[in-house]
C-alpha cells in the first residue's frame, strides 16, 4: 500500500510538472491564428492580435509595436493604438500560395521594452474567382477502328488556378454513342479526364467523332470550361506498347549537370513495322515546371537533367512517360517514373536584420538592444544547421533569443560618440555543412550625441587692441567658441553678460552677433575719455539641456591723433591766441620775451608739441625754442629797428596727419622810463594771466589724475582675477616748461608697452603697427603676443 500511494503522489507531481511545463511555453511562444477570405479590400480587419493576446493596448505605440517579418511582403499592418490587425492591400491566393492547399501567411510581430515577439498565422482562404481552362481548345484523337471497348485515352485535364473546393471538381462530356468518361483524382495534380471507349467504332460508318468535354470547378453556381475533341477513326492497329517494368524509382542529387541521365525506360510492341516501332514521351499531365527541368529521349527512354534541379524547392517529382507506337492509329501506354531528389549544402545561410532604430543614445546602457536577427538555411539536416557570430572589436555583443535561430545585437560597453560615432558590425553565419558554408552581413550603428560637452573659447581671455574714433555699428573684434558635440548640441550662440554695475556700463554700447561672435561697437570710443575696459561674453549650445561657458574680454583703446594743439598763452580777452609783450629797447641778447604754453589731449608722438615761427617781421632779432615755445632776443636792439614786431608762432603735433594751432604775439619796444612805468600795470595782467593758467592746468592735471586713478584700480582688478599680467600706469610728466605730456605703460603676457611723451627712454624702439604712439620697452623675458584692431 504504501509503495502504492508513493507512485501515485510521484505521478501526480510529474502531470502536475507537465502542466506548469506546456503553460511556460505558452507564454514565451504566444501564437495565434486568423483567417479571411482573398480579394477582400484594403483595410479589412483581420484580429485584434493585442485583445487575443491580452495585451496592454496604451502601450503598444510606447513599446513600437510592429510586424517585423513575414512570407508576404506588405500584406498587412497593425495599428499601434489598439493592436487591430488590418489588410494593407488585396490579397490574391494563387499569386500568393500558388497551387497549395492551404495557404498560410507567418507573421511575426515584436513589442519592445522589454522585447516580445508574437507569432500570427493568416490563413487566406480560395474564392471562387477563376473559371477551369484547358491547355487546347480542340484536342484530335486518332483511335483505330480494330481499338476494342474499355480503351481508355488520357486527356490533358483542365486547369484551375483556384484550390481545394473551387478548383476542377467534375468533368462532362457532350453525348455519344461511342465514348464515356471517367476520371481518375490523382492528387495535387488534379483530376485526369479519360476517355473510355464504350463501342466499337466503326470507320466506315463515321471517320470523325466530334465531342466536348466541360470541366466544372466546386463553386455555386460552378464556373465552366470546355474542350473540342475530334476522334479520328484509324484502320488497324491492335497492339499497346508494354513497359518493362511495373514502377520507376530512382534518386537524383541536386545541382546535377545538366545532360545528366536520370534513368532509362523500356518499352516494347509486339506488332511488326511501323506499328511495332515505339517513342517515348511525357503524358499530358506533365506540368509546364516538369518540361522545364527534364527531358526525354523519344528512341532510347533516357529521361535526362534538362536544367538546374533544387531540393529546396521541391524533393520528389512523379512523371508520367508514354510509349506509343508509330501505327497509323498509334497506341499508347502511360508509366509513372518517381525520381527522388537527394539534398546536397548549396545554400549559404541567409541574414535577417530588423533594425529598431536606425540610431542608438551614446548614454544608452550595455545591454540595450539595438537589432533583432534572424538566420536561415534553406538546407536539411546539418546543412541547415548555422551558428551566428560578431567581430571582437565592437561594442557590441549577440544574445540568443528562446526562438531558434533568432538573437539580439545588444551593447556590452558604454558608448561614446566623440570618440567613434559609427560602427560597422559585421555578423557572420556559417552551418555545419560539409563543406561548410557562410555569409556576412554588416550593419551600421550610429551613435546618436547627447549634449554632454560645454562649449570651449579659442582663448581665454581675450585681449583686444582698438584704435579710436572706430566707425560706429562696424565689428571690431570677434570670439570663437567650440563644441564637440553635433547637431543642435553643437550649435552656439553668443551674448553678453551684462549686471548693470557702473564698471560694466560700456557693455551697452556693445552688441553681439549671436551666431557668428562678431562684437559691434555702437558707437565710436576715445582714448582721451576711456583708455580700457573689460566684459565676459556667454556661448550657450543649443541643447537640452543647455550648457553654457564665458570668457573674459579685456580691451585696450589705442590713441589716435584726433585733438588739434590748445593755446594756453597767450590768449586775449576775446578767447583769441593773441598777446602784446613790451620790452625795454636796452635788453641784451637772449633776453626772455615771453613763453607760448600749448597743451594737447593726445599722447606719444599724437601729444608731442613742436613750435616754429610762422611769420615774424625781422628775422634776425628773436629766436624761438622749437621745444620750449620760449621767444628770445637773439641780439641788442638798434635806434634803426622798428618800435612794433608780429611774431605768428605754429604749434603743431607729431601724429602721422599733425594738427596745429597758431597763436600771434606782438613785441613793442619802448623805451625803459615807459618800460618802468607800465611794469607795474602789466606786473598786475600778468598775474591774473599767470592765474588763468594755473586754474587751466589744475583742471588738467586733476583730469589726468583721476583717468590714472581709474585704470589703476580696473588693472589691479584684471591682475586679481586673471593670470594675464596687465599693469598700467599715466603718468603726468612736465617735459618742458607750458607743454603737458602723458605717457602709458602696460604689460600684455611677457611684453611691456609704453606710450610716451617727447621725449622718450634710451633704448627703447617703435612697435610694429603702433602708428608711432606705441614703445615697446626692452625686457629680458620671453616676448608675447598682442593683438591689434
Amino acid at each position: 500500500m504504501e509503495q502504492r500511494g508513493c507512485d501515485s503522489r510521484r505521478a501526480r507531481g510529474y502531470l502536475v510538472g507537465c502542466v506548469v511545463a506546456v503553460l511556460l511555453w505558452s507564454v514565451a511562444s504566444a501564437q495565434i491564428r486568423y483567417s479571411i477570405s482573398e480579394e477582400v479590400n484594403e483595410g479589412t480587419v483581420v484580429g485584434n492580435i493585442a485583445k487575443d493576446l491580452g495585451l496592454d493596448k496604451s502601450t503598444l505605440r510606447d513599446r513600437k509595436y510592429r510586424i517585423v517579418s513575414s512570407n508576404a511582403d506588405h500584406l498587412f499592418h497593425v495599428n499601434q493604438n489598439d493592436g487591430v490587425l488590418f489588410v494593407s492591400r488585396k490579397i490574391d491566393r494563387e499569386e500568393v500560395c500558388a497551387q497549395s492547399s492551404t495557404c498560410l501567411i507567418n507573421l511575426k510581430t515584436v513589442l519592445e521594452n522589454p522585447l516580445e515577439v508574437h507569432y500570427v498565422i493568416v490563413e487566406v482562404l480560395d474564392i471562387n474567382d477563376h473559371s477551369p481552362s484547358f491547355p487546347e481548345k480542340e484536342k484530335r484523337l486518332e483511335i483505330s477502328e480494330s481499338v476494342l471497348p474499355g480503351a481508355r485515352f488520357q486527356l490533358k485535364p483542365s486547369r484551375d488556378r483556384d484550390s481545394g473546393q473551387f478548383s476542377v471538381q467534375q468533368y462532362k462530356l457532350s453525348h455519344n454513342d461511342h465514348f464515356r468518361l471517367e476520371v481518375r483524382d490523382k492528387g495535387e495534380d488534379g483530376k485526369i479526364p479519360i476517355l473510355v471507349l464504350q463501342k466499337s467504332l466503326d470507320r466506315e460508318t463515321a471517320r470523325s467523332n466530334s465531342l466536348v468535354l466541360t470541366a466544372l470547378d466546386g463553386g455555386k453556381p460552378p464556373k465552366t470550361g470546355s474542350m473540342n475533341i475530334v476522334v479520328n477513326v484509324l484502320d488497324v492497329n491492335d497492339n499497346t506498347p508494354a513497359f518493362s517494368k511495373e514502377i520507376y524509382s530512382v534518386t537524383l542529387s541536386e545541382n546535377s549537370p545538366v545532360g545528366t541521365t536520370v534513368v532509362q525506360v523500356n518499352a516494347t510492341d509486339l506488332d511488326e513495322g511501323q506499328n511495332g516501332e515505339v517513342y517515348y514521351s511525357f503524358g499530358n499531365s506533365v506540368s509546364n515546371t516538369l518540361f522545364k527541368l527534364f527531358d526525354i529521349n523519344p528512341s532510347t527512354g533516357e529521361i535526362l537533367v534538362k536544367a538546374r534541379i533544387d531540393y529546396e524547392e521541391r524533393d520528389k517529382y512523379e512523371i508520367e512517360i508514354e510509349a506509343s507506337d508509330k501505327g497509323l492509329a498509334p497506341l499508347t501506354t502511360e508509366k509513372s517514373v518517381i525520381i527522388q531528389i537527394v539534398d546536397v549544402n548549396d545554400n549559404a545561410p541567409v541574414i535577417e536584420v530588423t533594425s529598431f532604430s536606425n540610431s542608438i543614445a551614446e548614454d544608452s546602457r550595455p545591454g540595450t538592444t539595438v537589432a533583432l536577427i534572424s538566420v536561415n538555411d534553406l538546407d536539411s539536416g546539418l546543412n541547415g544547421k548555422v551558428i551566428c557570430s560578431i567581430s571582437d572589436n565592437v561594442p557590441f555583443v549577440l544574445s540568443p533569443s528562446l526562438q531558434d535561430d533568432m538573437y539580439s545585437l545588444v551593447t556590452k560597453s558604454p558608448l561614446d560618440r566623440e570618440r567613434q560615432s559609427k560602427y560597422d558590425v559585421t555578423i557572420t553565419a556559417k552551418d555545419a555543412g560539409q563543406p561548410s558554408l557562410s555569409s556576412e552581413k554588416t550593419i551600421s550603428v550610429v551613435v546618436s550625441d547627447v549634449n554632454d560637452n560645454s562649449p570651449e573659447f579659442s582663448l581665454s581671455p581675450y585681449t583686444f587692441y582698438v584704435t579710436e574714433a572706430n566707425e560706429p555699428g562696424a565689428s571690431v573684434f570677434s570670439v570663437k567658441a567650440f563644441d564637440r558635440d553635433e547637431t543642435d548640441n553643437a550649435r552656439i550662440s553668443y551674448h553678453i553678460l551684462r549686471d548693470g554695475s557702473k564698471d560694466n556700463k560700456v557693455t551697452s554700447f556693445l552688441n553681439i552677433n549671436t551666431e557668428s561672435g562678431d562684437i559691434l561697437a555702437l558707437k565710436s570710443f576715445d582714448f582721451e575719455t576711456l583708455k580700457t575696459f573689460q566684459f565676459q561674453v556667454v556661448a550657450t549650445d543649443s541643447g537640452t539641456p543647455s550648457l553654457s561657458s564665458n570668457v573674459t574680454v579685456n580691451v585696450f583703446i589705442l590713441d589716435q591723433n584726433d585733438n588739434a594743439p590748445v593755446i594756453l598763452y597767450p590768449v586775449s580777452s576775446n578767447g583769441s591766441a593773441e598777446g602784446v609783450e613790451e620790452i625795454p629797447r636796452n635788453v641784451n641778447a637772449g633776453h626772455l620775451v615771453t613763453k607760448v604754453r600749448a597743451y594737447d589731449a593726445d599722447i606719444g608722438y599724437n601729444g608731442w608739441l613742436l613750435f616754429s615761427l610762422q611769420e615774424l617781421t625781422d628775422h634776425s632779432l628773436f629766436g624761438l625754442d622749437r621745444y620750449t615755445g620760449q621767444i628770445r632776443t637773439l641780439r641788442s636792439f638798434t635806434e634803426t629797428d622798428e618800435a612794433q614786431h608780429k611774431l605768428v608762432i605754429l604749434v603743431k603735433d607729431n601724429g602721422n596727419v599733425s594738427l596745429s594751432a597758431t597763436a600771434t604775439v606782438v613785441v613793442k619796444v619802448v623805451e625803459p622810463k615807459e618800460a618802468f612805468a607800465a611794469s607795474d600795470v602789466k606786473s598786475a595782467a600778468m598775474d591774473e594771466e599767470e592765474n588763468n593758467v594755473t586754474f587751466y592746468l589744475m583742471i588738467t592735471l586733476g583730469s589726468v589724475s583721476t583717468l590714472f586713478l581709474i585704470s589703476i584700480i580696473v588693472l589691479i582688478a584684471m591682475q586679481c582675477s586673471k593670470s594675464t599680467d596687465y599693469t598700467s600706469k599715466y603718468l603726468q610728466e612736465p617735459n618742458y616748461d607750458g607743454t603737458l605730456c602723458h605717457s602709458i605703460q602696460y604689460r600684455s603676457g611677457e611684453k611691456r608697452y609704453m606710450l610716451v611723451g617727447p621725449r622718450m627712454s634710451i633704448g627703447s624702439t617703435i612697435a610694429p603697427g603702433s602708428h608711432a604712439n606705441t614703445l615697446m620697452l626692452p625686457d629680458r623675458r620671453t616676448a608675447g603676443e598682442v593683438r591689434y584692431i
